[in-house]
């Protein structure tokens, strides 16, 4: 089918877009499919449309569409194909950005953990020869499926980016092979872009022959003179900011970041004032559901990144339009048509009695059952563990006398470990406190062992970010050899089963070990089953599991986070019967007894206190 009438391009000469031949700008806004329940696409996009915006921006993230080498993922949340449907048949233009490289405060920067087992030596997001085989492996799955979707074809998708701040200056030919790779799959039928800060050698590095140079900064910078960069390396073209922040990102132990409503609509109205294009990041940013959020190295310190992606968007993590959206809406209505109907609301939310939870598995019973050990004379990584996220642990013998104490250093630890002598606790290791030694009392003979969590890869910056315990361990003067790793499955079957254990632990309960607890509930009818949220407060750290699906990580006691977001489709009506499962890794809120207290509550909290 000719599409003749449609066409979407760049009008270099008269700094604007032409849309159909006609001039245009669009007001985006970023909302990430991958982050958001499929049943509610529809829900956040027409919330997006009715603020007055005529485009969305999301990311494609190969991680999980490519889970290994091969192996390709396009259902549920990564039904890309049905995700720009919905966007299209509200009548909304796209704009995707498919990386390779995504950072989005995801695990990895949205890169497959699996490239760092394949060549532990790559250089990722150059022109390396095995990079570049296996990214172009990844596109020419993708971008057949992008092209019946393109503006040029009848469909939503106006622009695509290629990379995505790339501020490397590798200067090699890596965003040249990207740019001839796209326009060659997709029949130069599309809009190619860079986004790069506003700094000269940033867009100078990301700028790309043949290729629309963007530029991204927030709510209270400067406009005149960003837009004065960005011209200095393009001097022509419309001007846009690719991503225009009215929020920032959270990591755990820092306080929750907001900007005002004044400053954002305030510099909304410069850009649009200067004719701008303009795409929010995020205007929707939803949920790092289970271990798919990322984590920072911020002056030389490890931060991970909360569970929530909240942002202080617009619309909040639960889809609810904030009084930042209706200002925004007012303040883009004096520059483009709003659409007619009424003005979307925030919606109720399910509030539940307390849920008793009581321990059915200890980390020890349950990995007693696994029959996935993995021998090596030192350790190994979780990549060449074929282990992608959460928790492995690491044993080993002591086969001679060690001092008492003895000194255990671990080296690198990626990125936190609960350290064990005989199942009794000794103490943590920190990569974010930078805690690599503990005294440990061990005899010869016993074992040590070591729970690490990955608490998610180095999303921006210095990405090569493998896990584990990466350097040989050693009590004392001697390097520990010989050792047994268990990458603990965490999926829906295995939680499943914990849950199915009815509390028939055959290790001593007095032993202080990670526990899993789990509690039954039914939801009477007469009840609506509304959006929800887990408050955990008193607990210290684990991972939550509504009906075997992984909410995500919780830790209350470093905060800003305390709750966590439960979509309604999670639930299920009596006589259904919802199962609630955390597996704390510290220590829960129950006294002296064997049950403790959680509870589905209608506020959210992430902006709880955290350490001074």
């Amino acid at each position: 089918m000719v599409f003749s009438d449609r066409s979407f391009t760049v009008d270099y000469k008269n700094n604007c877009f032409l849309k159909d031949g006609k001039p245009f700008r669009y007001v985006s806004g970023s909302v990430h499919y991958f982050r958001v329940p499929p049943e509610y696409w529809h829900d956040r996009i027409y919330k997006l449309k009715m603020a007055g915006l005529n485009a969305i921006q999301t990311y494609i993230e190969w991680n999980h569409h490519e889970p290994e080498p091969g192996v390709y993922n396009f259902e549920g949340n990564y039904d890309l194909e049905r995700f720009l449907k919905v966007a299209h048949d509200l009548d909304m233009l796209v704009i995707l950005r498919p990386g390779p490289f995504i950072d989005a405060e995801r695990d990895f920067g949205g890169l497959p953990y699996w490239l760092l087992r394949i060549d532990p030596n790559m250089k990722l997001r150059f022109y390396d020869p095995n990079f570049i085989k296996y990214m172009d492996q990844w596109f020419n799955v993708l971008l057949p499926k992008i092209e019946p979707f393109l503006y040029n074809n009848g469909g939503p998708v106006i622009s695509i980016q290629i990379e995505n701040e790339y501020a490397f200056c590798g200067c090699d030919q890596y965003k040249a092979h990207l740019r001839d790779f796209f326009n060659s799959q997709l029949k130069n039928n599309v809009v190619l872009f860079t986004t790069d800060q506003p700094f000269p050698n940033s867009l100078a590095c990301g700028k790309t022959y043949d290729v629309l140079a963007t530029t991204d900064f927030g709510a209270g910078a400067n406009v005149t003179l960003n837009f004065a960069q960005l011209r200095y390396t393009q001097a022509e073209g419309p001007l846009v900011n690719s991503e225009f922040y009215p929020g920032y990102l959270d990591r755990w132990g820092h306080p929750h970041s907001t900007k005002t409503t004044e400053s954002v609509v305030k510099t909304l109205t410069e850009m649009l004032s200067m004719n701008a294009s303009v795409n929010f990041y995020l205007f929707h940013g939803g949920t790092s559901y289970g271990f798919t959020a990322g984590s920072n190295i911020i002056n030389d310190a490890f931060q991970a990144c909360i569970t929530s992606y909240d942002y202080d968007a617009p619309l909040s993590e639960a889809g609810d339009p904030t009084p930042k959206y209706y200002a925004l809406r007012e303040a883009i209505g004096k520059f483009l048509p709003l659409p007619p109907g009424p003005v979307p609301q925030p919606s109720p939310k399910m509030k539940l009695p307390p849920i008793t939870l009581k321990k059915v598995m200890s980390i020890w019973d349950y990995i007693a059952k696994a029959n996935n050990s993995v021998f090596s004379t030192y350790p190994l990584s979780f990549e060449k563990l074929y282990h992608p996220f959460g928790f492995v642990l690491y044993k080993v013998a002591v086969p001679f006398q060690p001092t008492d104490p003895g000194v255990l250093t671990v080296k690198g630890i990626a990125d936190r470990g609960y350290v064990f002598v005989n199942k009794v606790f000794q103490g943590i290791l920190s990569r974010e406190q930078k805690v690599e030694s503990i005294p440990v009392q061990v005899l010869k003979g016993q074992e040590i062992e070591i729970l690490v969590e990955n608490q998610g890869r180095v999303c921006a910056n210095q990405i090569k970010d493998p896990k584990g315990i990466l350097q040989n361990v050693t009590l004392g003067s001697k390097t520990l050899v010989n050792w047994t790793m268990i990458p603990i499955n965490l999926d829906p079957k295995s939680i499943q089963e914990i849950e199915s254990s009815k509390g028939n632990m055959r290790t001593n309960d007095a032993l202080s070990a990670p526990f899993f607890f789990s509690g039954e509930f039914t939801i009477p009818n007469s009840v609506n089953i509304l959006d929800t949220f887990l408050k955990v407060d008193g607990w210290h750290k684990g991972v939550a599991f509504l009906n075997q699906f992984n909410l995500g990580r919780y830790w209350p006691i470093m905060g800003p986070q305390v709750t966590l977001y439960a979509p309604s489709i999670l639930f299920q009506k009596a006589p259904a019967v919802n199962h609630i499962t955390l597996l704390e890794l510290e220590n829960a809120p129950c006294g002296n007894g064997n049950s403790c207290i959680i509870q589905f509550v209608d506020t959210p909290i992430i902006n709880g206190p955290v350490p001074e």
